[in-house]
């Protein structure tokens, strides 16, 4: 019996989640509503361990695992590359079902995040990871949560199954420059990736379009909370201009609902094309925020980069602050009368909160125990924003120490905008 036959399921499970934590791209935002009450198991709402959040805040738990970690690529940045010496676990379609069926009646998890490494074929890693999901939905009736990794090279049909019971799909581009993807992972080709990709965003364009003419109850399943992706932060010798583009083609070419960033991390017998060194987390961080104010908040990547020291964001400052410091002209902005868009540009406000301002500026003049009464960061809002009852001395923004001032004292907690 081969050996990883033979292991233990809690071994395996150790091995397998583990391996898995590589994978940033696992969040749970934009699926459906569904709950049990109409017969069925689970949900994608309810309350559970916190694992990933969704936009409103809510914690949602995820089983995040590979079904196995043994892989026929030699990706140089993967820990489970097929040259590693790593111990190798896999697990069977029925092993995985039941350990999530488990997981979820103990109240643990509200769904499953699952990936694999690539084993005799695309087309055969992603039969075993659709028939999870299959059995799940058909053979115990599980509404909760599923996220799926698609395996590029894998045939249309087993692409269009896998939507149709997962949740989100999500294929990794993993570095920013094709050419850093072939030097580092020769057996991925970039425009079998993007190609992917492409599929899926017709997927979920064609199920969406259904479900406006025919109902959303009639309408065809695919992915509903559409697809995500993640890049590799310093494993090549891209900056972050660089990975602002590519995340910005991304998202205009293939609609994605979010791109996400992991900060390369050595791992032991590492290529020597590698770096032996991680970059900074802040970084990672720093990237974060600026792909909030892509997605969210209408700014380019050339306005977020300006300034910017050889193509690299400022990890002393958030992106916002550091562009409304090269920016100063363009404040203060009235909060009772500036455009959405002008407030969207005032560091520290973000963007539920300048929708609570525009809401509350119907009814009253805003003041500044209103910015208080919302815990916003005074400190830095105020030099930008003029309330009913404060108005920034003329000479504030002109400031030589201004960005000393509004730095913080030491590095920021990493958190979103």
């Amino acid at each position: 019996m081969n050996i990883m036959a033979r292991m233990d399921l809690t071994r395996k499970l150790e091995l397998l989640a583990d391996a898995a934590k590589y994978d940033a791209s696992c969040a749970s935002s934009g699926a459906e509503a569904r709950d049990s009450r109409k017969g069925g198991l689970g949900g994608t709402e309810g309350v559970g361990i916190c694992h990933a959040f969704t936009p409103d805040g809510r914690c949602v738990s995820l089983l995040k695992v590979l079904l196995t970690n043994a892989c026929i690529l030699d990706c140089a940045y993967c820990v489970s590359r097929a040259s590693s010496n790593v111990p190798r676990a896999r697990f069977t379609a029925r092993e995985l079902v039941e350990l999530t069926l488990a997981f979820y009646r103990r109240n643990r998890i509200e769904g499953l995040f699952l990936s694999s490494g690539i084993i005799r074929s695309p087309d055969y890693t992603m039969e075993q990871i659709v028939r999870v999901a299959r059995m799940l939905r058909e053979e115990h009736g599980f509404l909760g949560y599923i996220h799926l990794k698609a395996i590029p090279g894998a045939s249309p049909a087993l692409l269009a199954e896998a939507g149709r019971w997962a949740d989100r799909l999500s294929i990794n581009v993993e570095l920013p420059r094709d050419a850093s993807l072939r030097a580092l992972a020769p057996g991925k080709e970039p425009g079998g990736i993007r190609q992917a990709m492409a599929r899926l965003r017709l997927g979920i364009e064609e199920a969406r379009e259904a479900g406006r003419g025919q109902g959303r109850a009639a309408a065809p399943r695919f992915a509903p909370a559409g697809q995500s992706t993640q890049m590799i932060v310093g494993a090549d010798g891209a900056d972050d201009a660089a990975i602002l583009h590519a995340s910005a083609a991304l998202y205009a070419g293939y609609g994605l609902r979010r791109v996400y960033y992991s900060a390369y991390s050595p791992i032991p017998g590492a290529s020597p094309l590698l770096p032996p060194v991680a970059p900074p987390l802040l970084r990672e961080h720093r990237l974060y925020q600026a792909d909030w104010l892509l997605r969210l908040y209408g700014f380019a990547p050339e306005e977020i980069l300006a300034g910017g020291e050889r193509g690299m964001l400022d990890l002393e400052l958030d992106p916002k602050l550091a562009w409304a410091l090269r920016h100063r002209e363009r404040f203060p902005v009235d909060v009772n009368r500036a455009p959405r868009e002008a407030l969207l540009r005032v560091p520290g406000l973000g963007a539920r909160t300048v929708e609570r301002l525009l809401a509350a500026r119907r009814h009253r003049a805003i003041r500044s125990e209103d910015l208080a009464r919302l815990h916003l960061p005074l400190r830095r809002v105020l030099p930008f924003l003029v309330t009913a009852d404060h108005h920034p001395h003329a000479r504030l923004l002109d400031r030589a120490d201004l960005r000393a001032r509004l730095a913080p004292a030491a590095p920021a907690q990493p958190r979103l905008l």
